[in-house]
This record gives C-alpha cells, structure tokens and sequence, in this order.
C-alpha cells in the first residue's frame, strides 16, 4: 500500500505570528466531549440523532476494525455518499486510526471513482445503493483487492457496515498522530479538469478550527449543514462545530423550503452556504415569516458572492454574515465581515490574522500598491501538496525573496486603501480581446443589473479578429419577457468598446458543480458545439 504522506508545508504552527494555539487532533476533541457531555446531541439527519458519546463509540469501533483489517497510519480509505450520521462516523473514525480520509463526490462519472478510488491508495471504499448503482451501471469494475463497505447498510456488492464494525465497545489502539500526517485528500475538480487530490494535513485542518474558535462555535452551537459532505466548504464548519462540542444538522439535500423550516425549528445559530443557496433562500417569497433570530453568524465561501445579495441578507436575516475568500489548497483566505462594512460589501474582505497575501505580475513580481495581480498567499494552514503529482504542486507554488512558500490562486484582485480585497476573476476566465483585458465578473455585474436577468455567466470565445470575444449567458426572471438581441443590445450600450459583448444567448439553468460553482468550461463548449454545428 502506498503512503499517502507527502513533504511537509514547511510551516510550523509555533512560528512566531502564526497565531494559533497548540496542536490538537479532532478525535481527542471528540473523545473529551462525549466524556463531559455524553447526551448532547452531536449529529443529526432529518429523525435521526446520535449524541456524543455514540458519536465516539461509533468512531472507535470504525478505528478499531481499520486496524484489525491491517490499515496503517498515513494509508488512506475512500467514502462516496450521501450526508448521514454513518458517514460521519466512518470520518472520524479513519482520523483516529491515523488514516487519511478520501471523500468523493457522487456526482463524478463512474470512471472517475474508479480513478480516484486508485490514486487515492485506499484499500477500503464506504458507499451506499446509489452509488453502487451508478457504478453497476457504469460498468466500472473496482480493484479485486478494494473491500466495498455499504453505509446504508443495502449497497449491492458492498459489506453492510453493521457487519463489518468492530464489536460495540471495542477500543482501537491508540495513534499518536503526527500534525503533517494526511487528514484528508480532496478531489477538486471544479472548473479545472482533471481532478488533483489536495492533501490536507491534521495541522491544517487545526488551523481552520483554531481560526473557527472566534466565530462561535461552542457547545452551544447548531449548525445547520446544507452542502455534501465530500467538500471543504462543509468541512470547515463541520469540524469547528464538533470541536466546540456543539450540535451538527445535516441535510441530505438542499432544499428552500425545507432549510428554512429546520433552521426555525431547531433554532440554528451556525450555517455555511454558498452564494447559489443564499440567492434562493432569499428569493424564497415567504423567507421573511420563518423566526431565524437564533442564527448568529452565517458563513459563505466558494463562489462568487453579489453585493446586492450580501446587503440583502444583512437586511432581512438576523445574525453576523462573514465571507469567507480562499483556496481548499489552503495560503492565505480573507475575511469580510459584511455585517459591520455595509461600504466593502464588493469586496472579499482583509487577510484574516496571521495571513500574508500578496499580488504578483506574470513575471512573478509583486505589483505596486493598487495595481491587480494575481493572489498569492501563505499562513499556518497550507496543503501538504497534490497527491502524487510533484510537478503540479511545483506549479502551484511562488516564493517570496525570502523563500518563503506561497500559495498561488489563479485569481487576478486588486486591493483598496484600506487593504480590503477586490476580485476581478479567474485567471484562466481573464479574456485578452485585441490585446485588451476584459474581466468576465464585470460584464456580469452589468447584467445582473438589467430587470430581466436573474443570473449571468460570461465567458472568452475564440475570435478570428480580436482572438477572444465576450459572450454571455443569461437566465431570464421568471416573468421577463425580453429578447436576447435586446438585453445585449441594452447591455452593450453601457459597455465600453472593448467590453461589448459579441453575442448572448438565453438559458434555462446556468451548469453549476455540486457546490454552486459556475462551470465555465460548460459554458465554453456549449459555445464550440452550436458554432461546429
């Protein structure tokens, strides 16, 4: 088996301004809540409830059947599932072991399972019936060696997990585990291609919940969770919250309604949604009669978010709203506290404490004060590097004059007198149009202004008389009636000429990943399509 360890980040959390307490593991934190408080609910999904002491328990004998199936620390398990309180479980009961922990999302291709799966090492794969379905049919066939074990307890092919635990009241053996040993490895594919595996080290993951600590998340927290838990966006709020001992609530599914009623129901003071799930609640026409007054912070990251849409929610939604802006890669993340500058809400905020973010040129160089570049940035929490891939995390790195390692984004951003940052966008998505920049978030900015449009997406096509050119695509109100001709004749008459977009179309949905990304890579081909058509 294949060790999922790499080279250490080359940050240590006692380095002077770091600004993070000393190390401690998510399974002592667990093991010392269900000691003090054995009946506090821990975790839930719709009727089902575990508290922490089963919580702990079920991680134990999740650990201890690792080790008696002869799971190493630093080796890895793979699970791909819906939420529930046994995929938390397993989690957390691979961290124990001192195993590193694939979470995969159900919405890749077979193929790509099966990918993952092998680059990931793991010699154990938690699933459950749709995902044994869609492989089934995918006529996927998984390594002969790879125990298949099913969550929902029904997976064809797969070991019902009841069988397969440890014995109730079983202890593993402890693990002293190392800080830079693999936590976990996120597949992010994203808008990128190709999924990379970002290895995420114990130390990291302390780093976010350290962080996390200012933020509320105690034993009297409930946080409501809305987004798959294969994502970083879920994890940075799932760990914080059983860290502080507070009480997670999973939805299998996202849906308006039914988040609204929990968080009313189960009085929630904790969310992290992305901005996609915040733009519908909003719009949801009886938003403003559920009792949400328990909510204490509401947290966003992962796209981009509208200034329209965070003062909305500032307005109309009790508790402090905080943009979160940075990498699952990890470098350096901004914060903006939209709650409390009402004048910065175009903005992602400032570098959080003991964050270096940086703008650099295409030569490397950092850029003079108020000139854009790309973010670079570097702190206590960085990944350890992209599993199996050396030349990609090479890439992926600059270094400062003093060799200090940073982590690039791919964003281009611009920062104000005040140090707050403005994105602009994705490098890749920048579009060079007879030798001028044009940034797609602005053409989308203009759009979103026009009474008809609901949501914009603006991408570079190639051009044989300018080599790129804008084009857009609209989703329309639910009652706007107007052409497409004559939003983007409407649109272009407020753009300058280099700006002007060379054609709209109109489209029901825009193509988003699980997590409300924008996949512009979508948008791209659809364009290449109907134009080779």
């Amino acid at each position: 088996m294949t060790s999922t360890s790499l080279p250490a980040s080359g940050l240590s959390l006692a380095e002077p301004g770091a600004g993070v307490p000393a190390f401690r593991t998510q399974s002592e934190m667990l093991a010392e809540h269900a000691a003090r408080q054995p009946g506090r609910v821990a975790v839930q999904v719709g009727d089902e409830r575990l508290d922490y002491q089963g919580l702990n328990a079920l991680a134990d004998r999740v650990a201890a059947a690792l080790q008696r199936d002869g799971l190493k620390p630093t080796e890895s398990l793979a699970v791909c599932a819906g939420s529930s309180i046994a995929y938390l479980g397993v989690f957390l009961g691979g961290l124990r072991a001192g195993v590193a922990v694939a979470p995969l999302a159900p919405s890749s291709t077979p193929a790509q399972l099966a990918d993952m799966v092998s680059d990931a090492g793991a010699q154990h794969f938690f699933i459950d019936s749709a995902v044994a379905q869609a492989l089934a049919a995918g006529g996927v066939s998984l390594p002969a060696q790879l125990r298949c074990i099913a969550l929902d307890e029904v997976a064809a092919g797969a070991m019902p997990l009841s069988a397969w635990l440890a014995p109730a009241q079983t202890r593993p053996a402890p693990v002293e585990i190392d800080p830079e040993w693999p936590f976990n490895i996120i597949y992010s594919s994203g808008t990128t291609g190709t999924p990379k595996g970002i290895v995420q080290s114990h130390a990291m993951r302390w780093g976010h919940v350290a962080r996390a600590a200012t933020f509320g998340y105690d034993s009297a927290c409930s946080t409501l969770i809305a987004t798959p838990l294969y994502s970083n966006t879920s994890l940075v709020a799932v760990f914080p919250t059983l860290a502080g001992g507070g009480r997670l609530v999973l939805m299998a599914k996202f849906d308006v309604a039914a988040y609204l009623a929990i968080a009313e129901r189960e009085r929630i003071s904790h969310t992290m949604l992305v901005p996609v799930q915040y733009q519908r609640l909003m719009a949801h026409p009886e938003f403003d009669r559920f009792d949400l007054s328990a909510f204490r912070f509401k947290l966003c990251t992962s796209a981009p978010f509208q200034a329209a849409l965070k003062a909305d929610i500032v307005a109309r939604w009790p508790g402090a709203l905080l943009e979160f802006y940075g990498m699952t890669e990890g470098g350096g993340t901004c914060i903006l506290a939209a709650h409390e500058f009402a004048d910065k809400l175009h903005t992602v905020g400032r570098p959080a404490e003991g964050h270096d973010i940086r703008l650099i040129d295409e030569a490397g160089q950092e850029v003079a004060p108020g000139v854009a570049g790309e973010v670079v940035g570097r702190s206590g929490a960085m990944m350890n590097g992209y599993h199996r891939q050396p030349e990609k995390t090479a890439e992926s790195a600059w270094y400062d004059a003093l060799g200090q390692r940073f982590q690039r984004t791919g964003d281009m951003g611009v920062f104000d007198a005040d140090g707050f940052l403005t994105l602009m966008d994705r490098k890749k998505d920048m579009i060079i149009s007879g030798g001028f920049n044009i940034y797609p978030s602005d053409l989308e900015a203009v759009l979103c202004q026009h009474p008809a449009v609901a949501e914009a997406a603006v991408v570079g096509v190639p051009s044989a008389t300018w080599g790129e050119t804008p084009v857009a695509y609209v989703v329309l109100r639910a009652d706007a009636l107007d052409s497409a001709a004559s939003i983007r004749e409407s649109v272009n008459a407020g753009l300058g000429k280099t700006q002007r977009l060379a054609d709209l179309q109109l489209i029901d949905a825009l193509p988003r990943s699980a997590i409300g990304k924008v996949l512009k890579r979508d948008l791209r081909e659809r364009h290449a399509a109907r134009r080779d058509g």
